[in-house]
């Protein structure tokens, strides 16, 4: 049988879409025929294909044989495999041209699986078999170290997930290799070192690798000793191979092993090293190496650490010096690493210096911390802030995201120390802050920078003394910092990134205006000029919008006495542009929303006469009600789709920027104590007539929706008149998504309004519900995944709906439908208990159910819900959780079976005996449930607590799930 040629055409980047189609068809086919694998060896030992695609297919199809059914073949059928690999093997030696790595390392996978599985009964003579073959050169010696690595991920890698069985396995594995074959292997290690290490850079390199891979398991004798550890050395001077070399060394420091043998181990590789001239390095070599050196100077030094701790608990105090003496040692290229100008160089020390400042903290006395060199790290750490030459500000790539990332780990150091020794860290960032800013014109904007980010960062790293760094009482090194920034005129600085940071500085510091309020005019100044939100630079304008905001919300009644001055400053700032007007809008519409908000608060925190904040809130609403009023219009003259779209989205934002000037209110008190109750009121009028337009009516609702919301926290009682209004405009027409977003503002008007708004509600929530279930009902295309994903979404928002009226007592809304309205909600809610799909809302369907239980349930309640407990309620909840797809090992389904239960508890304890006859004697025999075990159902309902019961209920259910 030959294979199909045509077919295997389809392998490679060129093939066309469908032969590739027929080759992965192909490939299916031969992974389950009996002699698929057999056609591919075949193929592979007669060197049938020079084409590397079709070879990858060939010991892809084998590997599905070794993986799937090698466990179970005939001793013929592994004789045949180990026969390929090793022949193949042979092959590779002899090969006019050298296999690609994508194939090596995947006969070198197939060498590993066949090992875990012949290596211990079947195939015991592996690694003879392997090493026979190494004198017939570099193309056999890469693929042996590759199958050292492949068995390495198979048997070793700690971070690949083993079953039981397997690590059992892999123990064993390993303990007949430490006795069979692991001298040898050690020896084929050294001998390829000293062979190729001059002419075969690639070949020895990968020799480390496994060297560092096999080190952590195998005897530390057999590798850290004169002639590995010479020829190791002698790597580290050549390029080629001095970084691989480095990867080797920490593997071997890394070795679990002894507390006092690993600080001897270190120390002496640490002192070869120093002997060797490899430590300290020329710090002006190559990163890369300089990064791997920096690497294994911090794997040192944790090591060191974690031996020093185990020691000063276990240890004598002569191994616990002695662990303390070599991590001194190793201080000082702790410090030259991290300190490195490359960024990578520096990060590789990381662990080392977080641990190094971790042993700060346990060592305890001040005298030790200062000998431990804590101001120099410090200083290091903060110079580390500072923006290099090369980033780009205006145009960050990965380089300058990389930096970024690299800041916020210099930031753990930064509060760490703090941590450790908050007056130094103090006295520190003030030092630089006073340098700096002293001269500031004279220094470069990175240095600048870097200052006033320290003084920012200190709002991290040292938490404030009773929610304030800055008090009345005393002049703190934070409020001198703070003084210096105000009074330093360094808010002129040209360069955008300076002045970004001075305004982030100063929202963060915002309660030094409390205790300093004489430079409250400087900072406003600064944020409202030409330094902040009309900045050349968009990035700092809106920064500084929401920072602006930010700062008038904290300090409130302290500005008021510059409100006039503030607005009058921004009227152009709050002016709504339409984009086809051609005029430059120096703020973005998120932007614009800030200010408004900002606006809000100045207005109703200033100290003017009420009939002054009339006037001024007045005007703020004015110019959104007369860019509403002109958009609407001309949307509605419009024909064109495009306009339309940008017309809405003008009356979107003018109705959003409405909005947020409200927030400066939180309840209808505040705005009907500022007299300013009027002026939204109108507003809404002019707002509401939005509902009625045809025309990007998604764009339009949702504005008003929220601004509804808004105006329901603040009105009070002189919303209620709108409400009709609004939901009958809301309904009319709203498709799946217009409907869902209204649900939340009718939860709303309930959570607020309660008893007060049941007449409304008693006539509004059938049309409501009905047109849900109208929407609901609407045909949906089998592959319309959105509408269906948006009617799930309704679905769970009607339910949130009537746990609402639950929640806020107002059932009688409910209640007092006529009883087929009544009935038809019920029924609605027993359905999606039943046939939910997703066990979060079966749980809320039970808990809504629960709910009405409790007050309409038992021989007293409503007559028409007892009749519906016993149709719909009873058998819902075994129907529920009887269904195939209710997975009881999953913990949201597991909580839906909570609900259940507690409803079944419920009902024994409204209904009592009542319920128990029904149980026995209708619905148990109509489910052909046996009278022993119906009996013990029973008992178990009226007898046991609720707690214990869950459980019972849980294991009555997988058992009933069985039968």
């Amino acid at each position: 049988m030959e294979m199909d040629e045509v077919a295997l055409q389809g392998l490679g980047p060129f093939a066309t879409t469908e032969s590739q189609r027929r080759a992965l068809a192909y490939f299916e086919e031969m992974k389950q025929s009996e002699i698929g694998w057999q056609l591919c060896a075949n193929a592979i030992l007669a060197k049938k294909y020079d084409n590397d695609h079709i070879k990858f297919f060939c010991f892809q199809v084998v590997e599905h044989f070794i993986k799937d059914k090698y466990s179970t073949a005939s001793q013929e059928d592994r004789l045949n495999i180990q026969n390929l690999l090793i022949t193949w093997l042979q092959m590779s030696a002899y090969a006019p041209t050298e296999e690609k790595m994508f194939i090596k390392n995947k006969v070198a996978q197939l060498f590993s699986l066949v090992f875990v599985q012949d290596y211990l009964n079947h195939w015991p003579t592996f690694f003879q078999d392997l090493l026979q073959y190494l004198s017939h050169g570099p193309p056999v010696i890469d693929v042996f170290l590759r199958i050292l690595l492949a068995i390495d991920i198979e048997v070793v890698d700690r971070d690949i997930a083993h079953t039981p069985e397997e690590t059992q396995r892999n123990t064993l594995l390993k303990d007949t290799m430490r006795v069979q074959c692991v001298p040898a292997l050690v020896d084929s290690w050294y001998q390829i070192l000293k062979t190729y290490e001059s002419q075969n850079p690639e070949l020895t390199c990968l020799c480390l690798e496994v060297i560092g891979c096999y080190v952590s398991w195998i005897d530390i004798g057999l590798i850290a000793n004169e002639h590995f550890i010479e020829r190791m050395l002698n790597h580290l001077t050549v390029e080629a191979l001095r970084e691989s070399a480095c990867d080797c060394f920490c593997e071997i420091i890394n070795k679990g092993m002894d507390s006092v043998a690993k600080v001897e181990l270190i120390e002496s590789v640490s002192n070869v090293l120093q002997t060797a001239g490899v430590l300290p390095p020329n710090y002006e070599d190559d990163v890369d190496y300089l990064a791997k050196l920096s690497n294994l100077i911090s794997d040192m030094g944790c090591q060191l650490i974690g031996c020093w701790q185990r020691l000063s608990k276990e240890g004598t105090i002569e191994n616990t010096g002695n662990a303390l003496r070599a991590i001194q040692g190793k201080l000082t290229f702790m410090f030259a690493f991290l300190g490195h100008e490359d960024d990578d160089v520096s990060l590789a020390t990381m662990d080392f210096t977080k641990e190094y400042i971790g042993l700060l903290k346990q060592v305890g006395s001040s005298a030790i911390l200062s000998q431990f060199g804590m101001e120099d790290l410090l200083k290091v750490v903060m110079k580390k802030f500072e923006y290099d030459d090369s980033y780009n500000f205006d145009s960050q790539g990965e380089d300058e995201v990389m930096f970024l990332d690299y800041r916020k780990q210099m930031m753990v150091l930064f509060v760490n120390l703090a941590k450790l020794n908050q007056e130094l860290v103090l006295n520190c960032v003030h030092q630089l802050l006073e340098m700096t800013l002293s001269q500031w014109k004279n220094v470069t904007f990175t240095q600048c920078e870097l200052a006033i980010a320290m003084f920012y960062n200190l709002g991290e790293a040292i938490p404030p003394v009773q929610g304030n760094q800055f008090t009345w009482k005393e002049e703190t090194v934070m409020h001198k910092c703070m003084v210096l920034l105000m009074e330093s005129g360094v808010s002129q600085h040209t360069h955008w990134a300076v002045q970004l940071q001075y305004f982030e500085t100063v929202a963060r510091y915002e309660k030094f205006f409390s205790a300093s309020q004489e430079h409250i005019p400087a900072a406003l100044s600064a944020f409202l000029d030409e330094r902040g939100i009309r900045n050349q630079k968009g990035t700092v304008r809106s920064r500084c919008a929401y920072l602006f905001g930010r700062f008038m919300k904290q300090l409130k009644g302290l500005v008021a006495p510059y409100a006039e001055d503030i607005l009058q400053r921004i009227p152009d700032l709050l002016t709504i542009q339409t984009p086809e007007n051609g005029h430059h809008q120096i703020l973005t519409t998120d932007d614009q929303l800030f200010l408004y908000e900002a606006a809000g608060i100045i207005i109703i925190s200033s100290t003017l006469p009420v009939e002054k904040k009339q006037l001024l809130m007045n005007n703020l609403l004015a110019t959104t009600i007369e860019k509403f009023q002109t958009m609407y219009t001309r949307l509605h003259s419009e024909t064109d789709e495009a306009k339309q779209v940008m017309f809405a989205e003008v009356i979107n934002h003018a109705i959003a920027c409405a909005s947020r000037s409200s927030k400066a209110f939180h309840t209808q008190l505040t705005m009907k104590q500022s007299g300013l109750l009027a002026c939204y009121v109108e507003a809404l009028k002019v707002f509401l007539c939005a509902l009625e337009t045809p025309y990007q009516h998604q764009l339009i609702h949702s504005a008003v929706r929220q601004f509804l919301h808004r105006m329901i926290v603040c009105l009070g009682d002189a919303i209620l008149p709108y409400v009709p209004i609004a939901v009958d405009h809301l309904l009319k027409k709203g498709d799946v998504k217009d409907v869902h977003d209204f649900i939340p503002l009718i939860n709303q008007i309930v959570s607020k309004f309660k008893k007060t708004i049941i007449p409304f509600l008693q006539e509004a929530f059938m049309p409501v519900v009905q047109h849900i279930f109208s929407v609901l009902s609407q045909p949906t295309d089998e592959l319309d995944m959105q509408t269906q994903i948006e009617k799930d979404a309704l679905q769970r928002s009607f339910f949130q709906f009537l746990q609402g009226l639950i929640a806020n007592d107002v059932l009688e809304v409910i209640s007092n439908q006529s009883p087929d309205n009544f009935r038809q909600v019920l029924i609605t809610v027993a359905e999606a208990a039943v046939d939910g799909k997703d066990p979060v809302s079966q749980k809320v369907c039970f808990n809504i159910v629960k709910r009405l239980l409790e007050v309409w349930g038992g021989k007293n309640g409503i007559p028409v819900f007892r009749d519906y407990t016993y149709e719909y309620i009873i058998p819902a909840c075994f129907m529920a959780p009887l269904k195939r797809n209710f997975d009881l090992t999953d913990a949201q389904t597991v909580l839906a079976l909570t609900e259940m239960s507690s409803v079944l508890n419920l009902l024994f304890t409204k209904e009592g005996a009542d319920f128990i006859q029904f149980l026995q004697s209708k619905y148990f025999p109509s489910i052909s449930l046996p009278a022993d075990t119906s009996q013990a159902f029973c008992n178990a309902v009226s007898e046991m607590d609720p707690k214990i019961f869950k459980d019972y209920f849980k294991h009555f259910i997988g058992s009933l799930r069985k039968t």
